[in-house]
C-alpha cells in the first residue's frame, strides 16, 4: 500500500512542478502587464487574452479560420502518418534503398519547405491543398524515422519464435513487429502532430487568406493586439490540448503492454 501511494506520488511530482513553473511564469508575466513594465501596446495581460478569447469564441468572429486550420492540421496529420508509416516499411524492407535515403532523412530539416510553395501552386491551385502539402513534407519524415528506429529495435528472439513457430510474414508482421515497434510508431505520431501543427500554421502566416495564422498576422498587420494574442494564446492551448490527449493514449497503451 505504501509503496503504491510513494509511487503515485512520483508520477504525480513532475507534473504538479511543470504546472507549478507555468503558473508562476503566468503570474510574472501578468503583474509585469499590470504594473506597466510591459506597455499595454506591446503585450496585454494573460487573464485579458483568456476574457478576449473567450469573447471572440462566443461571438463567432474567427470559426471559420478556426474550422479551417484545424482541418487542414488533420488532414495533414494523418497523411503524414500514413505515408511516413508506409514509407518506413519500405525502405526498413530494401537495405540498398535505406543506405541511399538516410543521408538525405538526417539532413531533411535542414531544408525550408516553405521554398517549394510555388511548385504547389502550380501542381494544386490555390486554397488548402498547398497548405496541407507543407504540413504533410513538414511531419512525414518524422514518422519515418521513428518508423525505422522501431523496425530496428524488434527483438531477435521475437523474430526467431515467429518462424519457430512457422508465422506467415503477414502473421509475423501483425502480432510480432507491429506490438514490438508500436512504441516508436506512437512517438512518430506525436511529433508528425506537432510538426503538422506548425506546417499549417506557419503556412498560414505567409502563404495564405484565411486559418489561424492568417488571423494572427492580419491583426498584427492592424494593430490589433487583443485579437492577435488571444489567438496566439489559442494557438497555444490547441497544441498543449493535442499533446496531452497523445501522451494520456501513449501512458494508457503502455500501461496494458505491461506483464
Amino acid at each position: 500500500m505504501q509503496a503504491g501511494a510513494n509511487a503515485g506520488i512520483a508520477d504525480w511530482l513532475p507534473n504538479l512542478l511543470r504546472y507549478a513553473v507555468v503558473a508562476l511564469l503566468a503570474l510574472a508575466l501578468e503583474l509585469c502587464c499590470r504594473a506597466g513594465v510591459i506597455p499595454a501596446a506591446v503585450m496585454i495581460a494573460p487573464s485579458q487574452m483568456f476574457a478576449h478569447l473567450g469573447e471572440i469564441l462566443v461571438s463567432g468572429k474567427f470559426n471559420a479560420d478556426i474550422r479551417g486550420s484545424l482541418g487542414n492540421i488533420a488532414i495533414a496529420s494523418m497523411l503524414a502518418v500514413l505515408l511516413g508509416f508506409l514509407a518506413g516499411l519500405l525502405i526498413h524492407a530494401l537495405p540498398s534503398l535505406r543506405r541511399a535515403i538516410e543521408p538525405l532523412l538526417t539532413s531533411y530539416y535542414a531544408i525550408p519547405i516553405f521554398i517549394f510553395y510555388p511548385v504547389f501552386i502550380v501542381m494544386l491551385g490555390v486554397g488548402p491543398l498547398p497548405i496541407i502539402a507543407i504540413g504533410v513534407l513538414q511531419a512525414i519524415v518524422a514518422m519515418v524515422t521513428s518508423t525505422l528506429n522501431g523496425l530496428d529495435r524488434i527483438p531477435n528472439v521475437m523474430r526467431k519464435s515467429a518462424r519457430m513457430l512457422r508465422m506467415s510474414r503477414w502473421r509475423t508482421a501483425l502480432y510480432i513487429h507491429l506490438p514490438a515497434a508500436s512504441p516508436y510508431l506512437f512517438t512518430g505520431v506525436k511529433l508528425a502532430v506537432a510538426y503538422a501543427f506548425i506546417g499549417v500554421i506557419a503556412s498560414e502566416f505567409i502563404l495564405s487568406g484565411a486559418g489561424i495564422g492568417y488571423a494572427i498576422a492580419y491583426a498584427y498587420n492592424n494593430f490589433e493586439n487583443r485579437d492577435m494574442y488571444a489567438l496566439m494564446l489559442l494557438v497555444l492551448l490547441l497544441a498543449i490540448a493535442a499533446n496531452m490527449v497523445l501522451s494520456a493514449f501513449d501512458k494508457r497503451f503502455q500501461a496494458r503492454r505491461q506483464p
